[in-house]
């Protein structure tokens, strides 16, 4: 009974991703955390065209980037030669954890400047009474008989445990573009999926507390 419990607090696609506590088609990939990159053919050659991202998205990235080379750079940097300064360095925890630290800091920099290079800006233009980007949605999970709410957000953007659902992942892709009352059949992979009905959608817009996601 304590299991059942515990796997009762986790929204429908979680429970997908626990076998112990679920059927064969619970135990699936989740639909909402699966992400599927955005590739073309351009000349029979598979291309990956990178994040897809709001303007929003981009301000952010832009911002971190700047804030870590400006400001957390120079703190480690001044983090690692207070450090070094200590004596022996085989056995300098804080030498080498400044060290990390900044080598840290400095990945993310290329991480975040790499996704920018490559990034394809998106818009909204779903009609009023459609999912879109950003939108809140309510859907009815026939399998689980159960109601869930998300929101759909750019992969960068998307956080599952929060009900931030990426336009990337299974779910996402067959929300969009679809109206209240319609059912939609959401394709995890190959083998299996699942039929959703849209009770609800909100056009929420607002991406201000949104964060831009880690490594």
């Amino acid at each position: 009974m304590e299991a059942r419990e515990s796997f009762r607090a986790f929204p429908f696609w979680q429970r997908r991703r626990i076998p112990a506590l679920s059927s064969a088609r619970i135990s699936c990939l989740s639909a909402a955390c699966v992400q599927i990159r955005r590739r073309d053919k351009i000349d029979g050659m598979e291309i990956d065209m990178g994040e897809r991202l709001t303007k929003s998205d981009v301000e952010k990235i832009q911002a971190e980037i700047e804030h870590r080379k400006l400001v957390e750079r120079r703190e480690l940097i001044e983090a690692v030669k207070e450090a070094r300064s200590h004596g022996d360095l085989s056995e300098n925890f804080e030498y080498h954890a400044a060290k990390k630290e900044k080598n840290r800091n400095e990945s993310r920099i290329r991480y975040l400047e790499r996704m920018l290079k490559n990034a394809v800006i998106v818009e909204d233009h779903s009609k009023a009474d459609e999912v879109g980007l950003n939108n809140t949605v309510e859907i009815y999970c026939e399998d689980d008989d159960e109601v869930e709410t998300y929101r759909i957000v750019t992969s960068v953007r998307g956080s599952s445990l929060n009900g931030l659902v990426s336009i990337e992942s299974p779910i996402g892709k067959a929300l969009l573009g679809h109206k209240e009352g319609d059912r939609v059949y959401v394709e995890v992979n190959h083998d299996f999926g699942y039929y959703a009905v849209i009770r609800k959608v909100i056009k929420t817009e607002s991406e201000e507390e949104d964060h831009i996601r880690s490594f």
